[in-house]
């Protein structure tokens, strides 16, 4: 039951403005962007019996999550076009504990910030593990695969470099990043067209606060629990914690995290920056003091934390792709 703070909308509508229009304003909603693309034909891979039904939760202000979706049945991404496109791409991967994702603070407030910098953003509103599909596991990587290879299908359309589209994600949709990065082509769905015959693989990662870990003692729990269900064992926990699956076919990487973070240990990351040196692949990691979870948009994050973003983006632009 929702208290007095939270609105259930069923079915809320896109609203059509540009991303200027978009920009975060505090204590205001950014609109719903008018463009999007349906992943699957029909009815998603594995579907339960009865279908969950999309809802969507005001929780409190901008400042505090802002609306966050669950009951995901048809995965879509929501299209960021830039005014000036610069030739490259992001798909964004917003967090929520695998139980809901938080579409605002982690998906429509940082898109426009990127467009407004020459980036096509696609942010990918991906099916929920807990809510009834088969291989609940790997779920949130078929989507995310499928999304890469359709945002490569249609690059052209879009004015974009198929070798420049990145990856983006935040909290438990920073695993979805880092999942992607380092299992793009494992087989975890069945060919449905032409798209993918495309790579998965995305140009660079940032996984940005992320879950990584699914072992005790730095995996966070609620996450833990909704990817993988209840009691996984040591072998399953080990195979979804994407610093075990780090091959020498993984992307650049881009990490950033606060020490102070007691939501989600600081201690994935350093794992995960660990597992990519020892691989001999590329990686910029910037660890702060203060943060605490959440360095995305809006809020204060403190200083210099708040910061990430002009060096991811700084970092994603110089990122050399062929």
């Amino acid at each position: 039951m929702l208290n007095r703070r939270e609105t259930l909308l069923i079915g809320v509508g896109a609203g059509a403005l540009g991303s200027a229009a978009m920009a975060a304003t505090p204590g205001a909603w950014p609109a719903y962007p008018a463009e999007e693309i349906d992943l699957w034909p029909g009815t998603s891979p594995g579907a339960p019996a009865v279908l969950p039904v999309e809802q969507v939760i005001e929780n409190g202000t901008a400042q505090h999550h802002g609306r966050m979706v669950k009951g995901i049945a048809r995965p879509r991404m929501k299209v960021f076009r830039p005014a000036k496109p610069n030739g490259s791409a992001l798909l964004v991967t917003p967090g929520g504990g695998f139980s809901v994702i938080v579409i605002d603070v982690e998906g429509y407030q940082i898109g426009p910030w990127l467009a407004d910098r020459g980036w096509t953003v696609f942010v990918l509103y991906y099916r929920l593990p807990g809510e009834g599909w088969a291989n609940r596991a790997d779920v949130p990587l078929a989507d995310a695969q499928r999304a890469m290879r359709l945002i490569r299908s249609r690059a052209t359309r879009y004015g974009v470099n198929q070798a420049k589209i990145g990856a983006l994600g935040f909290s438990a949709g920073g695993h979805v990043c880092g999942d992607l990065a380092t299992r793009h082509d494992a087989k975890v769905y069945a060919r449905v067209d032409a798209a993918d015959r495309l790579s998965a693989r995305p140009a660079f990662a940032a996984p940005i606060y992320a879950v990584q870990s699914m072992s005790p003692p730095l995996a966070h729990e609620g996450s833990r629990d909704m990817l993988l269900g209840p009691d996984p064992s040591p072998e399953v926990c080990r195979a979804h914690s994407p610093a075990h699956n780090v091959t020498a076919a993984a992307p650049p990487f881009f990490m950033a995290h606060a020490e102070d973070d007691t939501t989600v240990s600081v201690e994935n990351t350093v794992e995960m920056r660990a597992a990519l040196k020892a691989a001999g692949m590329k990686v910029e990691t910037h660890l702060f003091t203060a943060g605490q979870h959440g360095l995305g948009l809006p809020g204060p994050a403190g200083e210099p934390a708040r910061h990430w973003r002009d060096m991811f983006a700084v970092w994603a632009e110089a990122q050399e792709v062929g």
